[in-house]
């Protein structure tokens, strides 16, 4: 039997689904537009008159590559659709908690990333500085190593691979150690400072570098558990009905349009700022003695606004789920 509910929580699902379908397609399509030089969704309409000037229209395969870049958009939205037919007594409830276990996953792999490829570049530029890397390897090697593309496509990369394989069989998140690793390695610096006059950039840069991510990866893990601060002097007071009506409406007018908009003005084009670094390489104004690891601080703002978007989704359908169950057929 069709009900109120069942029709309102479908809605709700196509709803919550097709913003992360389509923040999904608009992800895709900045890999191949930026690394594939394709043309764009932009550039499909370039040949519309804008302020007196009219552009070139694309042609031959630059076209086809475009419309193939719009299909994605409808084809995802379309694998929605489809999803949610297909597991129509699926409740809002369950979606959140497959969405909760998503983000999580992401969270997971994403330390095991930084924590790995931190220690992996650390020792790579100790050997480089202290030119230990001419006594084990040839210098071929050390010219390579000091070659940011190189490190980063052969070193990093893998790495990075590597580590979505252990976030998917690991199920605990090792943040706490990450901060205890934050602080021994900021007592390493004063130590060899104060006692053995010995300080490179990279000891700085790898602080930074864990700093940043404990601060920004963090931030859907305690979303999941409950753990920001809250400021309830109302919440607090409020019924169970009342806070559910709270996160879904805090979650679907300021959670997620926030995290779509550095989504999207983040990636927007090559230059912009978590492209730019990326696609440039960017490492530490030291060079060599630095970590070959500042790019991956401006991916980390993309892993901050996916894993949040997903996580407030995700909050805006359990709250849903809650205050459907308080509404009678």
């Amino acid at each position: 039997m069709v009900t109120k509910n069942s029709n309102l929580s479908l809605y709700l699902r196509i709803i919550s689904y097709s913003v992360l379908a389509f923040t999904l397609a608009f992800l895709i399509n900045n890999v191949l537009t930026v690394w594939s030089d394709w043309p764009g969704i932009k550039k499909m309409f370039s040949h519309y008159e804008i302020f007196g000037h009219k552009k070139k229209a694309l042609e031959g395969s630059d076209l086809n590559y475009g419309f193939i870049q719009i299909g994605l958009y409808l084809i995802c939205i379309a694998a929605v659709v489809f999803y949610v037919f297909k597991t129509y007594s699926q409740t809002l409830e369950q979606d959140s908690k497959i969405l909760s276990r998503f983000s999580a996953y992401l969270v997971r792999s994403s330390f095991w990333a930084v924590f790995l490829v931190g220690i992996a570049d650390f020792v790579i530029s100790f050997m480089v500085v202290e030119r230990l890397w001419e006594a084990i390897f040839s210098p071929e090697v050390k010219a390579l190593m000091v070659k940011a593309p190189v490190r980063i496509t052969y070193i990093h990369f893998p790495i990075i691979l590597i580590s979505f394989v252990i976030g998917y069989f690991t199920k605990s998140v090792g943040f706490i150690w990450l901060a205890v690793l934050v602080v021994v390695s900021e007592f390493v610096i004063v130590l060899s400072r104060f006692i053995f006059s010995y300080e490179q950039a990279f000891q700085g840069d790898l602080v930074r570098f864990w700093y940043a991510a404990l601060y920004l990866f963090a931030s859907a893990y305690a979303l999941i558990h409950e753990g920001h601060v809250r400021v309830d002097v109302l919440y607090s007071s409020f019924s169970e009905k009342k806070k559910a009506w709270t996160n879904m409406v805090g979650s679907a007018i300021l959670g997620v349009p926030l995290t779509l908009i550095v989504i999207f003005l983040g990636l927007d084009g090559k230059a912009s700022i978590i492209n730019g670094p990326v696609v440039a390489f960017e490492v530490t104004q030291q060079g060599s003695n630095g970590l070959y690891l500042l790019y991956l601080m401006a991916v980390y703002l993309a892993v901050f606004a996916v894993t949040m978007l997903i996580q407030f989704t995700s909050y805006f359908m359990e709250s849903s789920h809650k205050i459907l169950k308080g509404i009678k057929n």
